[in-house]
């Protein structure tokens, strides 16, 4: 590798024309400006400049090393601009949550890209423990999850509550929830249904349900695509369970019937990042709009 200091002197020297002005210039002596030229000459295994008196030209060697030199100078300019000029609305960010919340999230993040040519905006839609992977390996920078995770490995802070839906064919409208109606009805089965149906059958107020293990529902159907989960629930053929958020993005919500809890459900959402790691300004925009979304 070419010593960036013997660059760096070659260069001004080519860019001043003397050796004295150089020498000036870098606060060094003149013999320690053509020292380092020689120095430079001898790492390339070429001569750089041709002397005559008091002047010089470049070889063609010379030239070569001196656009390397310049290019050199360009490269190190950008990145020290790079690091301290942090637009709040220029940059990629990475984000991930749950497929529901994306739904809900997508449409106001490309607004604010529309807002803001110059940010790049990924959104990935994923389980809990997939975006707590993916914020240590540093394959997302922000993510919104169910749980505080640990405190030594992520900072986290409370960001909102979702509301949980048991939602059925309409044609039970006017039919009491029981578990034998939702035995009868059948479990249109997702990634998180397990988790969301315990948690609903636990704080939504009636006994009966929460005594219900969701291991014992027949399974109507499976779909892993958030925006399809509610299609065969639409079309009579089972019950399941999602964020309201999910429910109000579907098209069809009129065939659909959501139940009514003795209490309503909430999981709490958080919003995690990386311990000890500092987000650009951009981030800030991007949490902005999530609280004032969700």
């Amino acid at each position: 590798m070419l010593n960036p200091l013997w660059l760096n002197t070659f260069k001004t020297l080519i860019d001043i024309g003397h050796f004295t002005q150089t020498a000036e210039l870098l606060h060094m002596t003149q013999p320690g400006v053509s020292q380092q030229i020689q120095k430079l000459e001898s790492a390339c295994g070429h001569s750089l400049i041709k002397r005559e008196k008091k002047s010089f030209e470049l070889t063609e060697q010379g030239r070569l090393v001196y656009e390397y030199a310049l290019k050199l100078a360009e490269t190190e300019a950008n990145l020290i601009e790079t690091l301290s000029f942090d637009n709040p609305y220029s940059g990629q960010c990475k984000l991930s949550c749950s497929g529901s919340l994306a739904l809900q999230l997508y449409p106001a993040l490309l607004s604010l890209q529309q807002q803001y040519p110059e940010l790049s905006i990924e959104l990935e839609a994923a389980p809990n423990q997939n975006i707590l992977h993916d914020l240590q390996s540093g394959e997302t920078d922000l993510g919104i999850v169910t749980h505080i995770p640990a405190s030594s490995l992520y900072q986290s802070s409370h960001i909102s509550e979702e509301t949980l839906c048991l939602v059925l064919p309409k044609r039970y409208a006017d039919e009491k929830i029981t578990p034998e109606l939702l035995i009868q009805c059948g479990l249109i089965d997702h990634p998180d249904a397990k988790h969301y149906l315990s948690l609903y059958f636990e704080l939504g107020g009636d006994k009966a349900l929460a005594d219900l293990s969701s291991d014992k529902l027949p399974k109507s159907g499976y779909i892993n695509q958030v925006n399809q989960i509610l299609l065969p629930v639409a079309k009579g053929l089972g019950f399941t369970v999602l964020p309201e958020s999910a429910v109000n993005n579907f098209a069809q919500r009129d065939k659909l019937y959501i139940a009514q809890p003795a209490k309503q459900v909430k999981e709490t959402l958080y919003l995690v990042q990386k311990r000890n790691r500092n987000l650009p300004t951009r981030y800030q925009t991007i949490g902005q709009l999530l609280h004032d979304t969700i």
